[in-house]
């Protein structure tokens, strides 16, 4: 079985307050993106094998969130048996994207169907919620405004058919925990033009700004960092006379190494 782990990016995202136990609950919009993805094949075996091609894994293979699922699964229903994993990174690391819990959630949704578990999606959501906040997101893979750690999701209506995404990733990273240092939980009403994340990521890595603001100047009527970084977006009205095509080709060519993406949104997948 061969599926096509996709990444996500954030619309707007608010901190809204620490836990006792150590997380943040949050606010904000994840929409797919199914244009960058990385390829997960599943085969049943008789010996278990995992196979791993593109972008290096910062994490030992035990780690590895694909790996977790599966042993969870097979350590629960005894219909699953081994299996030979053949995985090929291309969602980059501390980027903002959700890659590594994509891969988790579409091995559960391998393994589902491969071993005839019969699970929902709501079930599915349950198994790979311990894996990761982000993992139940991917199992329902279209829009949906999240609460919580961003577990609690509501799928809602969002047409971005025929709008434009520029992906722009810098060679730096962010992680998790740098972003979290110095943030400051706000009460401000949820605001799908901001996300709270900018402030504590721009001024110790200004070429994230940077390319917020190239992409505006670009002509995008929405740009953003996603999730913690260092990835930023943006949307644009396709414009059929190519109005804004020159400044966004310049832009392009100027950080060409570093464009993830450039491609247009079409339906959302069931």
């Amino acid at each position: 079985m061969l599926l096509y782990p996709n990444c996500k990016i954030n619309l707007g995202l608010r901190v809204v307050r620490k836990r006792e136990d150590g997380y943040h609950d949050l606010e904000t919009v994840f929409v797919p993106i199914y244009g960058l993805h990385d390829e997960l094949e599943v085969t049943p075996s008789d010996t278990f094998s995992f196979v791993q091609e593109g972008l290096s894994v910062d994490c030992k293979p035990e780690d590895n969130l694909i790996i977790k699922c599966y042993q969870s699964f097979a350590n629960k229903y005894k219909q699953v048996g081994k299996v030979a994993i053949r995985f090929k990174k291309t969602i980059p690391f501390g980027a903002g994207l959700g890659g590594g819990s994509s891969d988790a959630a579409h091995m559960a949704i391998a393994i589902n169907e491969l071993f005839g578990l019969g699970l929902t999606k709501q079930q599915l959501v349950e198994e790979v919620r311990p894996l990761g906040a982000d993992c139940p997101f991917f199992i329902y893979n279209t829009p949906c405004y999240a609460e919580g750690i961003g577990d609690i999701l509501t799928p809602i209506d969002l047409d971005l058919k025929g709008k434009r995404i520029v992906m722009i990733k810098p060679d730096e990273g962010v992680s998790t925990k740098e972003a979290y240092c110095g943030i400051v939980p706000n009460p401000h009403p949820f605001d799908r033009k901001t996300n709270d994340f900018e402030k504590t990521v721009f001024p110790h890595h200004p070429i994230i700004a940077e390319i917020k603001k190239r992409l505006l100047d670009a002509g995008a009527y929405y740009a953003s960092m996603t999730g913690s970084g260092s990835t930023v977006f943006g949307l644009f009205d396709n414009d059929a006379e190519g109005r804004s095509d020159a400044r966004l080709r310049v832009l392009k060519q100027e950080f060409a190494s570093m464009v993830l993406l450039d491609d247009t949104f079409g339906e959302w997948k069931a």
